[in-house]
C-alpha cells in the first residue's frame, strides 16, 4: 500500500478487483462520506436550533411587557371615563384637578405609544372586524350598513401588531337603513360564524 492517497477513481478500481486493502478502503470512504453528511446535518440542525432560541428571546423581549400593558389598561380606562364626565364647577382646585388628570392620561399614552402599544379605536362608519374589534350589541342604523361600527365603546390595544385587547363596539344590525358597499348585499358582510 502506498503512502499517497487514492483518487476515488483509483479507490473504485481497486475495490472492483477484488484486493481485501481495496475494500476496507473502500469502505472507510464510504463510512467517511455518511459520517461527513452526518456532521453537516448536525451542524445545520444545531442552527437551526440556535436561530429559533433567538427569535424566541426576541419574541419575549417584545412581548414581556404584555401582561403589565394590559394591568394598565384599566388605568387609561378610568382616567378617560373621568374626563368624560370631569365635576362642574368654577372652583380654580377643581378645574386644576381636570387639567392634572388630563396630563397624567396624556402621560400614560404617551408611554404606551414608546413602547408599541398602539390604540384601536374604529371611526363610526367604520367596517366591523372581528380581529380587532368586539361587538357589544347590534342596533339599526338609518344612515349605515349592516356591519359598520356604530359606536366605540372602549378602545383597543395592540403591541407590535399583536392585539391586546379588542375595541368594544356597538355594530349596525342587518335591518339597517345605510346603503352597502358597491357589490354587496345588505348584512352579506357579516361574520356569523363567530
Amino acid at each position: 500500500m502506498s503512502d499517497h492517497p487514492q483518487s476515488p477513481d483509483e479507490t473504485s478500481q481497486a475495490a472492483t478487483s477484488g484486493d481485501p486493502d481495496s475494500d476496507a478502503q473502500a469502505t472507510l470512504a464510504a463510512e467517511n462520506a455518511a459520517l461527513k453528511e452526518q456532521v453537516l446535518r448536525y451542524a445545520a440542525d444545531a442552527e437551526n436550533v440556535r436561530r429559533r432560541a433567538e427569535r424566541e428571546t426576541n419574541d419575549a423581549r417584545a412581548y414581556a411587557i404584555q401582561k403589565f400593558a394590559r394591568d394598565l389598561l384599566g388605568v387609561a380606562d378610568t382616567l378617560g371615563r373621568a374626563l368624560a364626565a370631569p365635576p362642574s364647577g368654577e372652583d380654580a382646585g377643581v378645574r386644576n384637578f381636570v387639567v392634572g388628570v388630563e396630563m397624567t392620561q396624556k402621560a400614560l399614552l404617551a408611554a404606551f405609544e414608546s413602547n408599541g402599544l398602539k390604540t384601536v379605536t374604529p371611526a363610526a362608519g367604520a367596517r366591523f372586524d372581528p380581529h380587532l374589534h368586539q361587538a357589544m350589541m347590534e342596533q339599526d342604523s338609518p344612515d349605515l350598513p349592516p356591519g359598520a361600527v356604530i359606536q366605540c365603546l372602549q378602545p383597543g390595544y395592540e403591541l407590535l401588531g399583536r392585539l391586546v385587547r379588542p375595541a368594544m363596539v356597538v355594530v349596525a344590525s342587518r335591518n339597517s337603513g345605510g346603503a352597502a358597499p358597491e357589490g354587496e348585499a345588505p348584512g352579506a358582510h357579516l361574520d356569523t360564524r363567530a
